[in-house]
């Protein structure tokens, strides 16, 4: 059987920031922005993952402090240029760190406004093989 994690509830003190955030800073597509009179929630997805981010105000999404998340990580085939993206996007980033000359030691991070940190690591055979096949993606928020 398998066992796919799909989506992560996020911690935000304010949605629209949120959103504003991750969809027009790093560049996560909006899957859906769902309002009526008992909730609001939205649902992200990095470009190429099959797992989403969630946030909202159901009691379920407000059990953590905002900004209390740590340690997601986020995986791209180059970091020099994934930083530069987010950089040029106003986002704050860490200089990059390498701990390892092997595949998969280069990191760099960054936090949202609410400071929920992220970090972001090279995988560079993502670049020839990614995770989710070219074919499948934007269909299911992938």
């Amino acid at each position: 059987m398998d066992w796919t994690l799909e989506v992560v509830v996020l911690p935000v003190g304010d949605i629209d920031a949120a959103i504003a955030f991750y969809r027009d800073k790093v560049g996560f597509v909006l899957d859906h922005d769902t309002t009526n009179e008992h909730m609001h929630v939205v649902q992200l997805t990095p470009p190429g993952s099959g797992c989403s981010i969630v946030f909202g105000d159901l009691p379920s999404q407000r059990q953590m402090e905002p900004g209390s998340m740590r340690g997601l990580q986020l995986v791209v085939a180059d970091a020099q240029a994934a930083r530069r993206e987010l950089v040029d996007r106003g986002v704050e980033c860490d200089e990059i760190m390498v701990f390892s000359p092997e595949d998969g030691g280069t990191f760099f991070g960054f936090a949202d406004p609410d400071g929920n940190a992220w970090a972001v690591q090279e995988l560079k055979v993502r670049g020839e093989k990614p995770l989710i096949p070219i074919e499948y993606r934007g269909r299911f928020g992938a």
